[in-house]
């Protein structure tokens, strides 16, 4: 009778581990099948971000001001601003440059945006005289809007110490990581009519300071380009 005890305690909790590891199996298979939906949404929440919402071309330097510098034969460095000032201003009135002759010093004022009566400066990539201007911008300033690292270029300036001027600007996928956290550090001033400026996973807004920035879009503006002490 012990025995007979014995081998039915075994045989009854063998059967209770195979209960249990039935219902484990079940419970995994269950929690995959739940899980599998919200992965997958998150997966679209997440996207969006991934993609570049700035045009950041290769072979350019760009500086923390967003200006941008090519470096040309001759130590010559052709210069301009980037798609996220472009896109930070919006369209633009007139572009004040500097006349040929000028000297410049690298992250001293270079150039300044002109939209009504407000003018937002700008930062030189870049140290040297400059020898160049782009006179069809200064006709045309939506040039600026539709093609800012080709036909939108500013300034060509001699340099000779070009390598140690690009020793200090971004390139490459830094400078793109560089750029999409500056739009995630852009805070608006105000709440109100924002609508999906920051959420919609797409391009930009064009004059996003204005947008965010309200009465006090100039500051905004100023504030990104590193130059609010100007």
């Amino acid at each position: 009778m012990e025995g007979i005890r014995f081998i039915d305690i075994y045989a009854t909790k063998g059967i209770e581990y195979l209960i249990v590891i039935a219902f484990l199996a079940a419970f995994v298979l269950f929690c995959r099948y739940m899980y599998r939906p919200r992965e997958t949404e998150a997966a679209a929440r997440i996207a969006p971000s991934s993609v570049t919402r700035f045009r950041v071309p290769e072979g350019l330097f760009y500086h923390q001001g967003h200006g941008w510098l090519r470096p040309e034969p001759g130590s010559v460095a052709v210069v301009g601003l980037d798609d996220f000032a472009q896109k930070l201003v919006g369209p633009v009135d007139s572009v004040e440059l500097p006349s040929v002759g000028a000297r410049l010093a690298q992250g001293d004022k270079g150039w300044s945006l002109v939209v009504g009566s407000a003018k937002i400066p700008m930062l030189s990539p870049v140290a040297g005289e400059v020898v160049e201007v782009n006179q069809e911008v200064l006709r045309s300033p939506e040039i600026l809007r539709e093609d800012p690292y080709g036909k939108g270029w500013l300034l060509k300036v001699k340099t000779p110490r070009i390598a140690a001027n690009t020793r200090n600007l971004l390139s490459g996928k830094l400078a793109r990581a560089w750029m999409e956290n500056a739009l995630d550090n852009l805070h608006p001033v105000r709440h109100e009519g924002l609508g999906p400026v920051m959420q919609d996973g797409g391009l930009p807004l064009e004059g996003l300071a204005r947008v965010l920035g309200g009465e006090k879009w100039q500051d905004l503006a100023k504030e990104h380009l590193l130059t609010d002490g100007e």
